[in-house]
């Protein structure tokens, strides 16, 4: 039974089905949410004025905050926070392997056929590089 549980969350249905059914299922666990800005999809390249970059990042840590924020109302459950720069399934792992984590719990966003292979998995990426098992909710 797990005791300390990581949940990647970006505010996404299938992120709200992934931490309602960790919760659900271990409910006397502990759980960290990870929020993960990654700036190539969050469009910090695009940003070339001074000074913008800092600014990026401060709105995306609100973001961050503001899901967190969401998710605590949905379980209405204690929850620890963090906010992560990077490749998100990278940064899954990483946080998995150095958090003290025994279990991860993932959202899939359903992709199929060349949809899945053209964008990448997280889910896919995390199952085949957690150091801990992970859990993936449709």
């Amino acid at each position: 039974m797990p005791t300390h549980i990581l949940v990647p969350f970006d505010g996404s249905p299938q992120a709200e089905s992934a931490l309602t059914f960790a919760v659900d299922e271990w409910p006397d666990a502990s759980f960290t949410l990870l929020y993960v800005v990654d700036p190539v999809t969050s469009g910090l390249g695009q940003r070339a004025l001074p000074g913008s970059s800092e600014n990026w990042y401060e709105h995306a840590r609100e973001t961050g905050r503001a899901q967190f924020d969401e998710a605590r109302e949905l379980v209405r459950h204690p929850v620890d926070t963090r906010i992560e720069v990077g490749k998100p399934a990278r940064v899954v792992v990483d946080v998995a392997e150095a958090g003290p984590f025994d279990h991860v719990v993932v959202g899939s966003h359903g992709r199929e056929g060349v949809t899945r292979i053209l964008l990448g998995s997280v889910a896919e990426e995390v199952v085949r590089r957690s150091p801990v098992p992970v859990t993936v909710v449709r």
